[in-house]
């Protein structure tokens, strides 16, 4: 057991197309098997809405402004935000949450998005870490020189990834976590989210 107070996780980028709402979703889902959990839906496509939508999620989902009277309901909150927030907007995220989690593809553009996101929080004293997304199985070493690029850049980062697998767009078709998808590959991918929630619970003690 971990996380014995409450805590708000908030997942934000500066690129769409990284993984922000599946991480979120994942997330949320980790951490409602330790204690109730909300997500809030800030992100303007309704993605994890309309996975909610889709199936069933072991969770609340809601969008951001009844999320406002339903926080104090739960113990943790996971926040996905809109994509490429405005300077206001990305103020507002550093400074309301105990963890901002970056989920970033370990691709050239997103990464310098990711590093654009980094200088720009820089001044408000953010809790932050980069989480590596979508990484593409071997022989292919861009997961690998990416974390190698970000580590010599003395940035957080988790050190579980996100592999790229097929099975999550599955579950998102599907509406469900994809722990519950009937996939020989949906295991592997509920692990890659398990290990980030053991780094944050580890990390939160």
């Amino acid at each position: 057991m971990c996380m014995q107070f409450k805590m708000i996780i908030t997942v934000a980028a500066f690129k769409g197309g990284v993984g922000k709402s599946t991480t979120a979703l994942h997330l949320a889902t980790y951490l409602q098997s330790m204690a109730d959990t909300l997500l809030v839906d800030g992100d303007l496509n309704r993605s994890a809405l309309d996975w909610s939508n889709r199936g069933c999620l072991p969770f609340k989902v809601t969008d951001e402004k009844q999320g406002i009277n339903l926080v104090k309901l739960y113990e943790h909150i996971v926040i996905d935000t809109p994509a490429r927030p405005d300077p206001n907007e990305l103020k507002t995220i550093a400074q309301g949450c105990d963890l901002l989690v970056i989920p970033t593809t370990p691709d050239a553009i997103a990464l310098a998005a990711t590093l654009q996101m980094v200088e720009a929080i820089k001044q408000f004293k953010t809790n932050y870490r980069i989480l590596l997304t979508l990484i593409p199985p071997n022989p292919n070493k861009a997961g690998e020189e990416a974390r190698t690029a970000l580590l010599k850049a003395e940035i957080p980062l988790f050190q579980s990834g996100i592999r790229r697998l097929a099975v999550f767009q599955r579950a998102a078709l599907e509406g469900v976590p994809v722990n519950v998808v009937k996939d020989p590959y949906a295991k592997i991918a509920w692990r890659c989210y398990t290990e980030v929630g053991k780094e944050i619970c580890n990390n939160s003690k």
